[in-house]
């Protein structure tokens, strides 16, 4: 079971780092470290779990936060529509995006960041996802608003980029150009 001890936190270069293409099929060993993390989501977003190992509650959880260098990222949450997302994905990559921005009016936060990070980071409104199952099946996502804003957050965990890198240095809420807020 991953626990808050196993999350890297910032400082380590292997958030800095780009991560690996997962070699399809995947391994057994890589599906049952994709499962763990989607585990780890659900058990922090339970309060009685949460509370027992004291875990923070997250909605996404790449694979370098963990330690592992690999395209791997698990995402489980609601939207504000009461959709469902709960994935563990292989691969991940945008294939196309909105020119359209938003960004999360209370800001972004991380499980691999023991800190308040006050100010708008800049995402696209709206993407389009391609990557590979736990099952091995293909995806196309399309996303929009908060999810695509998660989904995005866990992308550039593979790439190397925290999602403070993207908060305007000199304003921190200086709205981002074209963009929509959201709550």
């Amino acid at each position: 079971m991953i626990t808050m001890e196993d999350i890297v936190r910032e400082g380590d270069p292997v958030l800095r780092q780009v991560a690996e293409e997962v070699k399809l099929p995947a391994t057994q060993e890589e599906k049952d470290i994709l499962t763990d993390m989607l585990q780890f989501l659900k058990n922090s977003q339970d309060e009685e779990i949460a509370q027992k190992y004291q875990l923070r509650a997250g909605v996404g959880l790449a694979a370098p936060q963990i330690g592992i260098s690999k395209r791997m990222i698990a995402v489980h949450f609601q939207d504000h529509d009461e959709k469902q997302y709960s994935y563990g994905l292989f691969n991940p990559k945008i294939v196309s995006h909105s020119v359209a921005q938003a960004y999360l009016e209370g800001g972004e936060g991380c499980l691999s960041v023991d800190r308040e990070v006050p100010g708008y980071v800049p995402r696209y409104q709206r993407i389009t996802i391609k990557a590979t199952d736990l099952d091995g099946n293909e995806l196309k996502l399309k996303l929009k608003g908060y999810a695509a804003i998660v989904f995005q957050h866990e992308l550039d965990h593979l790439n190397g980029i925290m999602f403070y890198d993207r908060i305007h240095q000199d304003d921190p809420f200086t709205v981002p150009e074209n963009a929509t807020a959201i709550d």
